[in-house]
């Protein structure tokens, strides 16, 4: 195994490194797409369940709409065809066919097979999925129309980096309809909650929620809500939105309901959705020099037992005492894992362990068993802890909440120190000339000044916090009047 790029030498290639070391993903032959390996599938299966179970507990249901789009039905919503349309990879032929030229055999699209109306590989689903609300929604009693689908989407992206920003990426994307603009707008913000709990609670990462700008909207919303995450590198990623869609697609796609009164109005629309994206963020907002750490709530397993012996007899006696306890710890730590591979020593068990993120490491020998403890080793600051056997599930669970807490904690100690209150541009263009950083300052709100400052500086508005106070002040950079602070980034 090479080893793993310091942060401090090579960011970038750091994070390509732990994702290689820790067997999470790989590219694939096509460019901009990737390869999720065991362990990278593993921890998306477990953001899966976790936000199914939420997402369904207020109310969602899930449904499949097609990877194909008839190209036209992104023509309706013109905001939401200009937002994607570089963004397209087009299916034009639904067949190939064989080719011999100078000897070579070649494969080329069967000219007799041109479809009648191109397809675009859907980059989200809002239009085929309200062409499909327009046959099932007639009256208020179908209302609310609460859907989300898991599935896969294709952006053809120029860099593509893995997990972060990439061709084809998994996802889930909510898509509801509502009888009134107020029921929308707290749906809205119901799910913006959701992703905040998700990656505060489970991910231990904070984020500040906030609104978008309208120049940072999603194509077609009305407004767009985002939760904004600091990295370890200073800079933001955005980790998940959540879209107002107002009442835009019910009128491209003309879907209306009758209300009580037996009036007829468009209904109000929302979409939300958070991706693979979210691993990336993961990594980058826990992980070391020595690989990847996983907060203890998303690893799907939470604890490795690592025997240790030098013939069969000991091999027999630590075997069994390690069956004894993956029993006892799965009421606090779910499955457990015990390392019985005889080809590696256990030394090089224990980095392969640390380069995967497994939060606790219990190392078990004869010796160990004899006086009935172990060596129980917690991954994120790489403390050892003798602990007796007898006591070894509840000294289990009060470590993982010990890790929980304390990567959220160090999170936000990173975010604190490196948020500023800027006044001046001169400020402003040394921090984000040196080490950057959140900063929370006063904007005009015009779009023009909002792109100058991106174009000059590769800095943008990454939302408007929830809760920002009215606040009297100068736009940071064009000294325009401003009536309060947004929260500015280098992002992801």
């Amino acid at each position: 195994m090479a080893d793993i790029t310091k942060r401090s030498e090579d960011y970038s290639r750091w994070y390509q490194d732990v994702i290689a070391a820790a067997e999470l993903a790989e590219n694939s032959p096509v460019r901009g797409c990737m390869v999720i390996r065991p362990n990278g599938y593993a921890i998306w299966e477990s953001m899966q369940r976790q936000l199914d179970d939420r997402f369904k507990e207020l109310g969602h249901v899930n449904a499949y709409f097609p990877l194909l789009i008839p190209k036209s039905f992104l023509a309706k919503e013109a905001q939401h065809v200009e937002g994607f349309a570089k963004e397209c990879a087009i299916v034009t032929h639904s067949r190939l066919m064989t080719v011999v030229r100078d000897g070579k055999v070649t494969v080329e699209p069967d000219p007799a097979s041109k479809l009648e109306e191109e397809l675009i590989i859907r980059p989200t689903s809002e239009t085929v999925i309200w062409n499909q609300y327009r046959k099932w929604i007639m009256s208020y009693r179908d209302l609310p129309l609460l859907i989300n689908q898991w599935a896969n989407v294709m952006r053809w992206e120029m860099r593509t980096r893995l997990f972060l920003r990439t061709t084809e990426f998994l996802w889930q994307e909510g898509h509801t309809a509502h009888a009134t603009a107020e029921e929308a707008r707290a749906e809205t913000l119901q799910m913006l909650e959701c992703y905040r709990w998700f990656a505060e609670d489970i991910l231990a990462m904070p984020v500040v929620c906030g609104a978008k700008t309208p120049r940072e909207r999603f194509a077609g919303a009305v407004e767009t809500f985002s939760i904004e995450a600091m990295m370890q590198d200073n800079k933001a990623l955005q980790a998940g939105t959540s879209h107002d869609l107002g009442q835009n697609f019910a009128r491209a796609f003309d879907v209306k309901f009758q209300d009580a009164a037996g009036g007829q109005d468009y209904v109000w629309a929302t979409s939300w959705g958070a991706s693979t994206r979210l691993i990336g963020a993961l990594i980058m907002c826990h992980s070391d020099d020595n690989g990847l750490v996983l907060p203890p709530r998303i690893a799907q397993r939470k604890v490795v037992i690592v025997p240790i012996w030098r013939n069969d007899d000991e091999r027999a006696l630590v075997m069994a005492k390690a069956a004894e306890l993956r029993a006892a710890l799965r009421p606090v730590a779910g499955l457990v894992h015990v390392d019985d591979r005889d080809n590696m020593r256990p030394g090089w068990k224990y980095g392969e362990w640390e380069r995967k993120g497994m939060p606790i490491r219990i190392e078990l020998g004869p010796r160990d068993v004899a006086e009935d403890k172990c060596v129980l080793v917690t991954r994120h600051d790489g403390q050892k802890f003798p602990t007796p056997l007898a006591g070894l599930a509840e000294a289990v669970a009060g470590h993982l909440e010990r890790m929980q807490s304390e990567l959220y904690a160090a999170a936000v100690a990173r975010r604190t120190a490196n948020t500023h209150r800027l006044e001046t541009w001169g400020e402003f263009l040394a921090l984000y000339n040196g080490a950057g950083g959140f900063a929370h300052c006063h904007h005009c709100g015009q779009d023009a000044c909002e792109a100058a400052i991106q174009d000059e500086t590769k800095v943008t508005i990454r939302n408007i916090p929830l809760g920002t106070p009215n606040e009297a002040g100068a736009c940071i950079r064009c000294g325009q009047p401003s009536g309060r602070r947004v929260l500015f980034a280098q992002s992801y």
